[in-house]
């Protein structure tokens, strides 16, 4: 904060509550290596506030915006514009400076392909689980799609809203198909991603796990293996998926990408440092480790 001057430009990530978000850490470490005369801060805004938030946030000049929980379907009414892939994931997380006020995109999609293209996965014409089909398993899906994934399977406890979600989600990848929690093992052998979108295995309930130790087995060595969570820092999920030989990826890795996307929009810069952004998102981490996953 000591480099803010007169002429410094604001960012922030609005929600409610939002003082455990990592983003300031992360983002500000990116603005510095980039050498802008930004500043990045968290807002709390409640859902009602959140009109005129946006009214003052722009009337005071502020370059672009993060919303998060609660504020990331709410929102959508309240902006000039909307991206086809904000649309169709049904959320946004980022805002865009227009002439008289926001439009609405999604970063999510591009956090979570971000760390996999990172590290040269291939997953075209491969098969993919999802486990869990909340909010975030929509961006998941929509990442799947976009990675070339032949199948995409979605495993969920709930059987009515496990259709749901598949119904809502057609729109986001082709060869989507549901599966019911009891089939899992006829499949975990033949899928080369996983992906926990549920909340098992968060702290504090840091011991549990989606996948039973009978389940982890039939996964394949080089499996992929991915977490949206990242408290605790591996997960048991992604632990016991590194004992099996599989490649595994967390969801700070994940939060990092969709931060970085962000900024890239927001500078027009492509030099973003990612590496930078992941170091100093560890290190808030362990300075401030509550239950956290790839949120804003």
């Amino acid at each position: 904060m000591a480099g803010i001057k007169g002429s410094t430009k604001l960012l922030a990530v609005l929600g409610d509550p939002v003082g455990h978000s990592l983003s300031p850490v992360l983002q500000n470490a990116a603005i510095h290596k980039l050498k802008l005369d930004w500043c990045y801060l968290a807002l709390p805004v409640s859902a009602t506030a959140l009109p005129v938030a946006l009214e003052g946030l722009h009337a005071l000049g502020a370059v672009g915006l993060n919303v998060t929980i609660p504020h990331k379907q709410a929102v959508m009414p309240l902006l000039q514009a909307v991206t086809p892939l904000a649309q169709r994931i049904g959320a946004v997380n980022t805002l865009l400076r227009q002439s008289h006020g926001w439009a609405g995109d999604n970063t999510d999609m591009a956090g979570f392909m971000a760390p996999l293209l990172r590290q040269g996965a291939d997953l075209s014409n491969t098969t993919a689980l999802v486990l869990g089909g909340g909010g975030s398993a929509r961006a998941v899906v929509a990442g799947c799609g976009a990675l070339g994934c032949r199948r995409i399977l979605v495993a969920g406890r709930h059987p009515q809203r496990l259709q749901r979600f598949l119904a809502d989600s057609r729109c986001l990848a082709d060869r989507l198909e549901g599966v019911p929690w009891s089939g899992l093992d006829a499949v975990l052998g033949s899928v080369e991603l996983v992906v926990n979108t549920t909340p098992v295995g968060m702290s504090p309930a840091i011991n549990a796990c989606p996948l039973n130790p009978g389940q982890l087995d039939r996964l394949r060595p080089h499996t992929w293996v991915y977490d949206i969570i990242y408290t605790p820092r591996p997960t048991t999920l992604l632990r016991q998926a590194r004992a099996r030989g599989c490649a595994t990826i967390d969801g700070l890795a994940m939060l990092v990408g969709q931060g970085a996307a962000a900024l890239r929009l927001w500078s027009g810069r492509h030099d973003v440092d990612e590496d930078a952004m992941l170091t100093a998102a560890g290190a808030g981490l362990a300075a401030a480790p509550e239950s956290r996953d790839a949120s804003v």
